[in-house]
C-alpha cells in the first residue's frame, strides 16, 4: 500500500504472543476460494427448486431422493478442490498456539481439517458425516456419493425391526446448533477473557445466527476484534480492525507470532 509520499505503508498485523487466546470463525468466502461452487444461484434456487426443498427436514420427508442427490453433488464437488493457503495458514496459527486457538466454521466441507486444523467446531455440522434420521445412532463417517434415487436406510433400526432413512449430519433450515459445539465455544470466550481474547472472523458476512452473534459475545468479554472479507459485510462496524481482500492472502501475512 502507498502512503502519499510514495513510501510503502505496513499493515498493522495481528500480534500473538503467549498470553493471546485466539477465536476464528470462518465463512463461504474461505471456501469459495477454494472453488467450491455455490449451492444456489443469485435467485436462490437450486435446479428451480427452493433451497428449503433440499436443505430442511421438512424437504427431506417429502423428497429424500432429492435432498440425497443434492448433497452428493456436494460431495463430489468438494473432493474436487483442495484447502487454499488460507486455510494452511491457520492450521499453522493453531500449531504455534495449541490449545489457545479455536476455530469455528460455518462451512461444511471439511477444507480445515484437510488442510491440518484438528480445533474445530464444525458449527453446520459435516458433509462428510451421515446420520439417521429417526434414532439416537452417532453420525458416522460417510463420504460416498451415492446413485441417483439410492435412498440409504439405518442398518440400527433395521436390526431393531425397523425402516428408516439415513441423512446428512448437516444442521438444516429450521434446526437448532447443537448444544455441545456452542457451549464449546461459549467455554473458549469464557477462558479466553481471562488473557488477552482475540476474536477474528474471516470470510462470513455476519448475517448468519447465531453465527452473527458471537462477536458480540466476544466483545462482551473484552475481546480485540478482527475482520478479514473480501468486502465489507453487514455487521463490519462491529470490528476494530478490518481487512478487505481475499482472506487466502490477508492471512499469509497477518499474523506475527512472538
Amino acid at each position: 500500500m502507498l502512503g502519499a509520499t510514495g513510501g510503502l505503508i505496513a499493515m498493522q498485523k495481528l500480534v500473538i504472543d503467549g498470553n493471546t487466546w485466539l477465536f476464528a470463525l470462518t465463512g463461504a468466502g474461505v471456501s469459495a476460494e477454494s472453488g467450491i461452487p455455490t449451492f444456489r444461484g443469485s435467485d436462490g434456487l437450486w435446479e428451480n427448486h427452493p433451497v428449503e426443498r433440499v436443505a430442511s427436514p421438512e424437504g427431506f420427508r417429502d423428497d429424500p431422493a432429492l435432498v440425497w442427490r443434492f448433497y452428493s453433488e456436494r460431495r463430489k464437488a468438494a473432493k474436487s478442490v483442495a484447502p487454499n493457503p488460507g486455510h494452511v495458514a491457520l492450521a499453522k496459527l493453531e500449531e504455534a498456539m495449541g490449545d489457545r486457538f479455536l476455530l469455528g466454521t460455518q462451512n461444511v466441507d471439511g477444507l480445515h481439517t484437510r488442510a491440518g486444523s484438528t480445533r474445530v467446531v464444525e458449527m453446520h455440522g459435516s458433509l462428510w458425516k451421515t446420520k439417521c434420521s429417526s434414532c439416537r445412532r452417532a453420525p458416522f463417517d460417510d463420504a460416498e456419493v451415492y446413485d441417483e434415487g439410492h435412498l440409504p436406510a439405518c442398518s440400527t433400526c433395521d436390526e431393531h425391526g425397523h425402516f428408516a432413512l439415513l441423512r446428512p449430519d448437516i444442521v438444516w433450515f429450521g434446526e437448532m446448533l447443537a448444544t455441545e459445539n456452542l457451549a464449546r465455544i461459549d467455554r473458549f470466550l469464557s477462558d479466553g477473557a481471562k488473557h488477552r481474547l482475540v476474536f477474528l472472523a474471516i470470510g462470513t458476512s455476519g448475517a448468519v445466527h447465531p453465527a452473527a452473534t458471537l462477536v458480540d459475545l466476544a466483545r462482551a468479554r473484552g475481546a480485540e476484534t478482527w475482520l478479514v472479507n473480501l468486502e465489507p459485510p453487514a455487521n463490519a462496524q462491529r470490528f476494530e480492525n478490518t481487512r478487505t481482500g481475499a482472506s487466502g492472502e490477508i492471512l499469509q501475512t497477518l499474523f506475527d507470532i512472538r
